[in-house]
């Protein structure tokens, strides 16, 4: 199920989160977001959204 901005914004609580998905958005935008450590340039912004939103969930929890 495809989630909506307002939903994504109630889920991304600390300021940490923000900031987290903010860069790995302006990463996805200059070209230079993987996914993996070596993994292929991630050319789907949904794609570059899921990424996002794991990473702010790492954040959340202590790990990122």
């Amino acid at each position: 199920m495809a989630m909506s901005r307002a939903n994504m914004g109630q889920q991304i609580t600390k300021p940490a989160q923000k900031k987290k998905v903010s860069r790995v958005m302006r990463e996805f935008k200059k070209g230079e977001l993987h996914s993996g450590k070596n993994g292929k340039v991630v050319k789907n912004r949904k794609q570059a959204v899921a990424i996002a939103l794991s990473e702010a969930r790492k954040v959340k929890k202590g790990r990122g």
